[in-house]
């Protein structure tokens, strides 16, 4: 079991030599996942571990995808898109161009589920999707535009719930264990890696994800990351968090207002 003076000194050699800033994640689940690792790799010592750090700098990006989170799906939490597609689209199609920012997207499925609501609204010509994460690893399957065939059962559930009408499958053709999306859909997402803790707003959007990412922040990283949100989100732009994630307490608070059917969905009224 790792010590608290042990992540210390890792999440600070990791911001010294290489940029990634962890310091203000919680610390309890950073603990968590450092132990996984030293199991999974079969380290038999945290200097161990911290002795191929500090020399392999290969090593870096199986380290980030252990201590970020890659757990997503296809239309996660259906109310929720439903509400998106019902009493958010229509107001996105009042722009004549569309800026969507999905921060912290994982490996993609959230993108792609908005990019098939903007097709059905034939909004997804005008729109463009940002979808960034802090590992770059996971964010190259989003230019590929794969899925494993497994999931597309729940997804297709996931979708109709949400209120599409179509046969899901139309989105994207079979190739041995893989769904492949239509090429469509990539077209119209600029992928890249930003950091949350570090970087800065880089566009203005009328609609900002981040779900399941504020969780792991301690409270002045998540004011600070709300922030850089609201500074990044136009006046009357929606801000979407995951099912367990809140403005009511940020210091941003006072310029949203809260969807009416309590979906974790915010818009910007000031």
């Amino acid at each position: 079991m790792i010590k608290e003076e042990e992540l210390d000194l890792l999440l600070n050699e990791l911001f010294q030599r290489y940029g990634y800033d962890f310091t203000n994640y919680a610390k309890a689940s950073l603990k968590r996942r450092v132990n996984r690792l030293l199991t999974i790799d079969r380290f038999t010592s945290f200097a161990e571990l911290f002795y191929r750090i500090k020399n392999d700098p290969d090593y870096l990006t199986h380290l980030v995808e252990e201590l970020t989170v890659n757990v997503t799906e296809m239309f996660r939490d259906p109310a929720l898109f439903k509400t998106i597609r019902e009493q958010v689209l229509p107001v996105l199609a009042t722009h004549p161009f569309i800026r969507i920012w999905h921060a912290g997207c994982s490996t993609g499925e959230e993108v792609y589920s908005m990019a098939i609501l903007l097709e059905e609204a034939n909004l997804l010509h005008k729109s463009l999707l940002y979808a960034t994460d802090i590992n770059p690893s996971v964010i190259e399957n989003i230019k590929k535009g794969l899925f494993p065939l497994s999931q597309m059962k729940q997804y297709s559930e996931n979708y109709i719930l949400s209120g599409g009408k179509k046969d899901f499958s139309s989105y994207y053709m079979t190739r041995y264990e893989w769904a492949k999306f239509d090429e469509r859909f990539q077209s119209r997402m600029i992928v890249a890696t930003h950091n949350l803790v570090s970087d800065r707003s880089f566009n203005e959007f009328q609609l900002i994800f981040c779900r399941n990412v504020l969780i792991y922040f301690d409270k002045e990283l998540q004011d600070k990351v709300l922030t850089l949100f609201d500074n990044s989100l136009e006046r009357l732009g929606f801000i979407v968090l995951g099912s367990k994630e809140n403005l009511r307490f940020s210091e941003i608070a006072g310029s949203y207002a809260q969807m009416e059917n309590k979906e974790k969905i915010w818009r910007k009224m000031r």
